[in-house]
């Protein structure tokens, strides 16, 4: 069940589950590869960080994959979004190519910024992916602005910042849902609460338990969704996307999920703030295995057809990896280029 309001409060609402219609096999084929294609990647990135081989941070977005998949299968490339320090699945589900992202993390100079930018700044405007960002709530703003110059221009794009529960604790969140509401501008703000504000439980952080049901504040509807579930995100996200593009204004969707791996890395630092039972518990409900389950039980999609993608994804994979390892590093006499745009 599902239900919006406005103004200053919101009615009780559940998340979106599994009562969602089933898509077409073009849809659920599409929801699939971006899934595996985002899951491949950040295990291979892991098992490269955890080898030694990549310079710098790395925060893994697995487990949250139906979240970036859902809502971008709603998009057109001139949709723009803006992205999390967890950016890799949002640039990948938009459609960032491997080859380029992987020489990115490698630190080499056919990467997406020329090896300048690593993990935390991939971005691709030819796609509207404005980039990842290493500051907690960063992005939000910069895809509000987005909406205004979208808006201004006449256009009938949208304009979606990913962020996480914690960052709708700063103040930029604030003052860009404030404006993107008064000024009725095509934003959907999609939050996805995995629960945790890097180490920090959401009870810990902040009084209400739904981040949903901060959108009343600011005049626009809200929507929470079972983010493990990707046929429910592309569901809510899409109603907020037709409403957006059809002059309707901002919409702010919850998506519930969580992180298989740490903040940071693989093993990431062990600090002890949540139980291995919680982790596998999730795991039971992993995106992948969900929306594989229901397609073929429900004799849409054959296993074979899943297998095919795995396959494919894996071979793309490490292909891109030998195209990352053979990329020079940048030339140390052109590092200050690009410091400033024309």
């Amino acid at each position: 069940m599902t239900s919006t309001a406005t103004n200053a409060t919101r009615e009780a609402i559940e998340p979106v589950g599994s009562n969602d219609p089933t898509p077409s096999k073009e849809v659920l084929l599409d929801l699939h590869r971006r899934m595996v294609r985002i899951r491949q990647f950040e295990t291979e990135a892991g098992r490269l960080m955890e080898g030694g081989k990549l310079p710098g941070f790395l925060h893994l977005y697995v487990g949250q994959e139906a979240v970036a998949a859902g809502a971008m299968s709603n998009l057109r490339d001139t949709d723009q979004i803006s992205s999390t320090h967890r950016g890799h699945g949002h640039a990948v589900a938009k459609g960032a190519q491997f080859r380029q992202m992987f020489a990115e993390l490698f630190g080499r100079v056919d990467g997406y910024c020329k090896g300048r930018g690593g993990s935390m700044h991939i971005n691709d405007l030819s796609i509207g992916m404005l980039g990842a960002n290493g500051i907690v709530g960063g992005g939000i703003p910069i895809a509000v602005g987005a909406a205004f110059a979208a808006k201004y221009r006449g256009e009938d794009t949208v304009a979606i910042p990913f962020f996480g529960d914690g960052a709708s604790n700063i103040g930029a969140f604030h003052e860009a849902a404030n404006m993107a509401g008064i000024l009725n501008l095509p934003v959907v703000f999609v939050c996805e609460n995995n629960g945790y504000a890097e180490f920090t439980a959401l009870r810990d952080h902040m009084k209400l338990e739904n981040v949903a049901d901060r959108a009343p504040a600011y005049g626009f509807p809200s929507e929470i969704c079972d983010g493990m579930d990707a046929i429910a995100v592309r569901a809510a996200v899409g109603r907020a996307v037709e409403r957006a593009r059809n002059g309707g204004g901002p919409t702010l969707v919850e998506a519930k999920t969580y992180r298989y791996y740490d903040h940071q890395g693989v093993k990431g630092l062990r600090k002890t703030y949540r139980t291995v039972e919680e982790v596998e518990a999730w795991k039971e409900r992993d995106a992948i295995k969900l929306l594989e389950a229901r397609a073929v039980s429900e004799g849409v999609v054959t296993e074979a057809e899943f297998a095919q993608i795995w396959a494919e994804v894996d071979a793309d994979i490490a292909e891109s990896v030998k195209f990352a390892e053979n990329s020079p590093f940048p030339d140390l006499a052109d590092f200050a280029l690009n410091v400033y745009s024309d």
